[in-house]
């Protein structure tokens, strides 16, 4: 899907099965589906896989396809983020395709080059707009 709409992606079956890499922005999606979201997931392999992959990429995302409805679901969430807090995982939890594609693309398209540059110089700006119209400097120019 995509492919087909013209993105660069790279799969990653050689580091881990079901990383996508976009090579323009540097960022990798590991996609972590409900079968591997197994009831004792500590003993099925699953933290091995994303430390895998966390160590071999460093702008990295998990992307956890489940429902998180359930209370299991969410402290399996809960599990995942206290494992990898501090680490340079995000984690994102999806309830579709449709959501794993956006994404994916939102965050490729916001990590890339000319898209950093563009958002740095725009929040270069609002901030000096900020400290402009601040009333605290308002006040310091008035004491100076």
């Amino acid at each position: 899907m995509l492919s087909a709409q013209g993105h660069r992606i790279r799969l990653s079956d050689g580091v881990e099965s079901g990383a996508y890499i976009f090579p323009l922005s540097g960022t990798a999606f590991l996609l972590v589906g409900p079968q591997d979201l197994l009831e004792h997931f500590e003993e099925s392999g699953l933290i091995e896989r994303i430390q895998m992959f966390v160590q071999v990429h460093r702008n990295s995302f998990l992307l956890l396809f489940a429902p998180f409805n359930g209370k299991k679901e969410l402290e399996m969430l809960s599990v995942l983020q206290h494992r990898f807090f501090g680490s340079n995982l995000r984690i994102l939890p999806v309830r579709n395709n449709a959501e794993i594609v956006k994404g994916m693309l939102t965050i490729a398209k916001a990590t890339s080059k000319p898209h950093v540059d563009s958002i740095r110089d725009r929040m270069s700006l609002a901030r000096a707009h900020i400290i402009e119209s601040s009333p605290v400097w308002e006040m310091l120019r008035e004491i100076l």
